[in-house]
C-alpha cells in the first residue's frame, strides 16, 4: 500500500487555488478563497454566500475476505486568520519589524480524520460526527530592542461535519461515502461562510482484504455495475502504483486511475490550470518589492519565491516539457510486420502531396489557388476568412471516405511559417472555389 504516492497526489488537490500567483495578499484575486472541494455550512449556497454542503461518491470493492475493511481519511483546510495587532491594540493590515514585514492574511491548516469501517459488521452502513475546535494563539513580535512592536492573533473557527458510509450488494460491493458539512448555526456574509467550509475537501480510503475496482476502465464483469454507480462532487480514482487496488481517492476533480506528480514539478505552484514553467518564469519577473510582499504573505508563497529565483537554468530547462509516448517499451507496429491505419505506407493510393479533388470542373491539387466560402461547417474563426485566396497545400482523405482541402492564406505574411510547420486551414470541397487553372503535372485525380 503506497499512501506516500497517493498523499502526494491528495496534497496537490489539498492546496490547489490556496494562494495565487503573484502570491500577494494585495492581489484583488486572493482577496476571496478559490478552491476545488469546498463544503461549505448549511444553507451558504441557497443564500448566494458560499458552495454546496455535500459531497458523496460510489466505488465498487471485489470482497475477498470475511474480515474485509475499508479505512477512510477525510482530508480538508479549515482557515486560519492571521491578523496583526499593532502596539495600541488596533487591528492593522501590516507590521514592519527591524525589515521584516508581517502581513494579515488567512491561512490553513491541514485536518485529517480517519476512521475504520468493517464491510461486513455494519450492513446498514456507518456514521461518525468529525468535530474541529476553533481557537486563537498570540504571538509577540519582538524588536531588537527587546520591545513588543505588536502581536499575531491566528484564530480559527469551529467546524462540524457528519461522515456516512453505506454498502450495497450489488455483484460486487458497492460502497457509498457522503460527507455533510453540518454547521449549526447560521452565515451572515461570504466571509463567515469560508471561515465555516471545509476547504479542499476529499477522501483517502483504503482497502484491507478487498480490492477496489476501477470505475474509468472497469473488467467486463463489472462494467455494468459500475455504470450504476453515481457520484456528487467527488469523483474515485484507484491510486499508488499502477496495479495497485488497495487504495482509491475521492477527489473534487476528474482524474485517471493512478494520478501522479510529474516528476519534473520542483514543487507546489497552487495555480489549476497553469504549468511550471511559465509560472516559474512569471515569478522571475516581479520585481523586489513584490517578491517581499509575496514572502510576507505565506510561507508557502515565500517557499516558492526561493525557489524558483534559486533554480539552476538547467532545472528550468527541464520545465519545457517532454513528449513521452503512451507506449513506450512496446515493440513499433513496423516490427511486429504491421502498419498503423494513419501511416501513409498502409495505403499507397493516399498522396496527400499529390493528390487532387475536381471543383466545378476543375481539378484542384497541391500549389491550386481558391476563394474560400465557409458554410456548412463554418464557425466563427472560418467565416473571417470569407472571400479570401488560399493557396492549397494538401489534398486529404479521412478513414470515413471525406476529403479535406487544406490551405494557407495567400495574403497572410507567415503563410510560409504556417507551411513549413504545417498549421494549415481546412475546408471541404463545397467550399471552395477554384480561380485559376492548376499546374497538373504532378497532381492526379
Amino acid at each position: 500500500m503506497n499512501l506516500d504516492r497517493a498523499r502526494a497526489v491528495a496534497d496537490t488537490v489539498l492546496y490547489e487555488g490556496y494562494l495565487l500567483y503573484p502570491y500577494r495578499a494585495s492581489s484583488s484575486k486572493n482577496q476571496a478563497r478559490w478552491q476545488f472541494g469546498v463544503l461549505g455550512p448549511p444553507g451558504a449556497l441557497r443564500d448566494g454566500l458560499g458552495e454546496d454542503t455535500s459531497m458523496s461518491m460510489q466505488c465498487l470493492l471485489d470482497h475477498t475476505a470475511p474480515s474485509a475493511a475499508v479505512v477512510v481519511h477525510l482530508r480538508f483546510l479549515q482557515i486560519q486568520r492571521r491578523q496583526l495587532v499593532d502596539g495600541a491594540g488596533a487591528e492593522v493590515p501590516a507590521l514592519h519589524v527591524d525589515g521584516t514585514t508581517w502581513l494579515s492574511w488567512d491561512e490553513a491548516v491541514e485536518r485529517e480524520h480517519t476512521v475504520r469501517a468493517d464491510l461486513g459488521e455494519h450492513p446498514d452502513g456507518l456514521s461518525w460526527d468529525v468535530m474541529i475546535d476553533g481557537g486563537e494563539e498570540a504571538e509577540p513580535l519582538v524588536d531588537s530592542t527587546g520591545a513588543t512592536a505588536g502581536t499575531i492573533v491566528r484564530r480559527r473557527w469551529a467546524l462540524s461535519a457528519r461522515v456516512r458510509s453505506r454498502i450495497v450488494v450489488d455483484g460486487l460491493v458497492r460502497l457509498e461515502i457522503s460527507v455533510d458539512n453540518t454547521h449549526p448555526g447560521p452565515v451572515g456574509d461570504r466571509q463567515a461562510a469560508t471561515r465555516r467550509s471545509l476547504l479542499g475537501a476529499h477522501l483517502l480510503v483504503e482497502a484491507h482484504g478487498a480490492e477496489f475496482v476501477s470505475l474509468i476502465d472497469p473488467p467486463d464483469a463489472a462494467r455494468d455495475a459500475a455504470q450504476r454507480c453515481r457520484q456528487q462532487r467527488c469523483w474515485p480514482v484507484l491510486a499508488g502504483e499502477p496495479g495497485d487496488t488497495d487504495l482509491l481517492l475521492g477527489l473534487p476533480i476528474i482524474l485517471y486511475d493512478y494520478p501522479e506528480v510529474a516528476a519534473q514539478s520542483a514543487g507546489a505552484l497552487f495555480d489549476a490550470t497553469e504549468i511550471d514553467e511559465i509560472l516559474t518564469l512569471r515569478v522571475l519577473t516581479m520585481t523586489d518589492e513584490e517578491k517581499a510582499e509575496a514572502r510576507a504573505t505565506d510561507p508557502r508563497a515565500r517557499d516558492i519565491i526561493d525557489r524558483c529565483d534559486d533554480m539552476a537554468p538547467e532545472t528550468l530547462h527541464q520545465l519545457h516539457g517532454i513528449l513521452r509516448s503512451p507506449h513506450a517499451g512496446e515493440p513499433l507496429p513496423s516490427e511486429n510486420g504491421d502498419v498503423p491505419w494513419w501511416d501513409p505506407a498502409a495505403d499507397e493510393s493516399v498522396r496527400p502531396e499529390v493528390d487532387a479533388v475536381t471543383i466545378n470542373g476543375v481539378s484542384v491539387a497541391k500549389g491550386s489557388l481558391v476563394r474560400v466560402h465557409p458554410n456548412r461547417r463554418a464557425d466563427a474563426q472560418d467565416i473571417f476568412f470569407a472571400g479570401q485566396v488560399a493557396r492549397v497545400t494538401a489534398v486529404l482523405s479521412d478513414v470515413d471516405g471525406g476529403t479535406h482541402v487544406a490551405v494557407v492564406l495567400a495574403d497572410d505574411p507567415a503563410a510560409d511559417l504556417h507551411d513549413w510547420y504545417g498549421r494549415y486551414l481546412y475546408f471541404a470541397a463545397d467550399e471552395l472555389e477554384p480561380i485559376e487553372t492548376p499546374h497538373r503535372e504532378e497532381s492526379r485525380p
